[in-house]
């Protein structure tokens, strides 16, 4: 069996479930905390809202609602659980692997955003928004039960979004932005030196690691439209295309224990665990949001907002390497709906309180499908908020969201011919949730 550990199996072990991550508990790997008042409302304001600036990640239009000149700045804190319990785990020939190491895997992140914005002419907006559309980072004890599965797994990305917003008449504008995606990412597994090493007591006890590093440029677009149908009711509408992206970047090994060391040395003497270059082509998905936000009263406004992503785009990963060689792995996602309500009520002048609930589908359409990167399951949102405007130029807001996600099985089997045949057999339950808080400040010259 351990002939059949080459460079080729190893870098895709870590790469074929690598370069995606879990999200910031979105669905698939979606970051959606651009704005403290969006995520205040659950999001349920974002199609229509076009409360700020900021306003421009969910719907380009939005900033056809702004008069003058606006910039706004926000920082959101995802604090991250997920554990996996009741946890098996072995190799391909079936031997057990243990670990006392506790399989939390959650991290926290900071997510920052910017935007603004400023009127050309009575038609003409012109408006540039930088913020993170996916990633987050999670990172394993390297002696946890599915360690040949993931270890640390951190992803990044930034769009840079400039933004034209035409005012076809007094209640319609139209918008076009393009998307510049920038996605770094760096990942890591353990991989069992001790199988390979013809030594049975040492299968799971003499680990060395796997790190796959890559980077990439890639380009879209979005399209936005804002109707005001009447003083109180606006509709919103917005679509955002997929990025294609080519993560070039290298695969590295290494081992800090001595029949570890001594198996790598081996197998790198033979050409076999070559530290060497690779990439993998992903897709981040294409997704597009309605919405309706209608001023009830003075004092209470309601919105509703449905979002479609389109995670089918995410069917397989292709890793291409350096000598040649490549390989497959199918993740046959779905595409997803997230559906939210929201209010907002104004207490005074100065202050402006948010409420909302949401729910939102995962992609893994099954237990074989998820993995220790991306553990995803459905999830539903409740989330409280405010603003502060201490004048009419400033605005001050806060969020607050609990993400509640269902219990997630994880059946990753292993044969002597699929992708799992180096990462071996694990199995469990997923319990997963998270807290994000958002801070953010808008200004209007």
């Amino acid at each position: 069996m351990h002939n059949k550990f080459n460079k080729l199996s190893i870098a895709v072990a870590i790469a074929s479930s690598a370069l995606v991550t879990t999200s910031a508990f979105a669905s698939g790997f979606q970051v959606r905390e651009q704005s403290a008042k969006a995520l205040g409302n659950a999001f349920s304001n974002a199609a229509a809202g076009a409360e700020d600036v900021s306003f421009m990640a969910y719907n380009p239009a939005a900033i056809g609602n702004i008069e003058g000149t606006q910039i706004a700045g926000g920082l959101s804190y995802i604090d991250a659980n997920f554990e996996l319990t009741d946890a098996e785990a072995s190799n391909v020939a079936g031997v057990p692997y243990s670990s006392s190491a506790s399989g939390q895997g959650g991290e926290s992140a900071w997510v920052p955003s910017f935007a603004a914005k400023t009127r050309l002419h009575e038609e003409l907006d012109l408006g540039l928004a930088i913020y993170a559309p996916y990633g987050l980072s999670t990172k394993y004890d390297q002696e946890w039960i599915g360690r040949y599965h993931a270890i640390e797994t951190e992803l990044e990305t930034i769009d840079i979004q400039p933004t034209l917003n035409y005012r076809a008449t007094d209640r319609l504008d139209l918008a076009v932005g393009l998307r510049a995606q920038y996605a770094d990412a760096t990942l890591s597994n353990a991989i069992d030196l001790g199988g390979r090493s013809g030594n049975p007591a040492l299968v799971g006890n003499a680990d060395g690691m796997a790190e796959v590093t890559g980077d990439d440029w890639g380009y879209g677009y979005t399209l936005g439209a804002l109707f005001q149908a009447t003083e109180k009711t606006r509709f919103g509408v917005s679509y955002r295309s997929e990025v294609d992206l080519t993560l070039d970047g290298e695969v590295d090994y290494s081992a800090d224990n001595a029949a570890g060391q001594q198996v790598l040395a081996e197998s790198q003497a033979t050409g076999q665990l070559q530290d060497g270059g690779g990439k993998a082509d992903i897709t981040t998905p294409a997704n597009a949001n309605l919405g309706v936000y209608h001023q009830l009263t003075d004092r209470l406004a309601l919105m509703a907002n449905v979002e479609w992503t389109e995670w089918s785009s995410f069917d397989e990963l292709v890793v291409e390497f350096a000598d040649g060689s490549n390989s497959t792995t199918t993740e046959n996602w779905d595409d997803t709906w997230a559906f939210s309500v929201g209010a907002n009520y104004t207490l005074n002048p100065q202050w402006i309180l948010r409420a909302g609930l949401g729910i939102d589908e995962s992609p893994v359409p099954s237990a074989e499908y998820r993995t220790p990167r991306v553990p995803d399951a459905d999830r539903r949102w409740a989330s409280l908020g405010a603003t502060w405007m201490p004048n009419e130029n400033l605005g001050i807001s806060a969020g607050y969201m609990r993400v509640f996600a269902d219990d997630g099985d994880i059946d990753q089997d292993a044969t002597p011919s699929n992708e799992n045949r180096i990462r071996g057999n694990l199995s469990g339950t997923y319990e997963v949730d998270a807290d994000v808080f958002a801070l953010s400040v808008d200004y209007r010259f």
